[in-house]
């Protein structure tokens, strides 16, 4: 079965983004010459699942940022919604079931999914489809936004891998979710 992987970044209060889903102050961040892992991270998914919210904010960044194919989730986008430039690399599924979503990524071949954005990462969780988390902290609070982390029926219990902080602040966490 495919597999589910996190790989983000929170303010120390636990926002992914704004409620605009801005990231200015993830950007702020004096990050020069450290190496957080993300090139091997890519390496290692056959591609990404990303919600509406984090597909229309990586759009209006200066370039595309994924080499890897993108699946974004999406009950309002269509392929009309898909420049010219990403036709090829980004896919649109009106699909809201997490679960059927890696089933059908699975029989493309896929193995390890990055999946990505606030809200999309607290359903596959809810879903019991993430099996590790990279969780990158940011020594800075925002007050507001969208959580990683929403409300949850039942706990979900994560064991810690590693835990590595770097000069800039910023501490990276990696976590394997335990299973029930």
């Amino acid at each position: 079965m495919t597999t589910g992987h996190v790989y983000i970044a929170t303010s120390l209060d636990g926002f992914v983004a704004r409620e605009d889903h801005t990231l200015d102050w993830l950007m702020k961040q004096p990050t020069e010459g450290e190496d957080y892992g993300y090139d091997a991270f890519i390496d290692s998914v056959d591609g990404l699942v990303m919600g509406r919210g984090s597909y229309e904010t990586v759009l209006s960044f200066d370039k595309w940022l994924y080499t890897k194919p993108v699946l974004v989730m999406s009950t309002s986008l269509s392929k009309a919604d898909i420049p010219d430039e990403l036709k090829g690399k980004v896919e649109i599924t009106s699909e809201t079931d997490p679960a059927k979503v890696m089933s059908d990524l699975h029989e493309k071949g896929w193995k390890r999914v990055y999946v990505d954005g606030g809200r999309l990462v607290q359903s596959f969780m809810r879903a019991g489809l993430v099996d590790d988390i990279t969780l990158t902290l940011i020594p800075v609070l925002i007050g507001k936004g969208i959580r990683l982390f929403g409300d949850i029926e039942q706990d979900i219990d994560l064991k810690l891998l590693s835990s590595q902080s770097y000069g800039s602040g910023l501490v990276m966490n990696r976590y394997k979710v335990v299973k029930p």
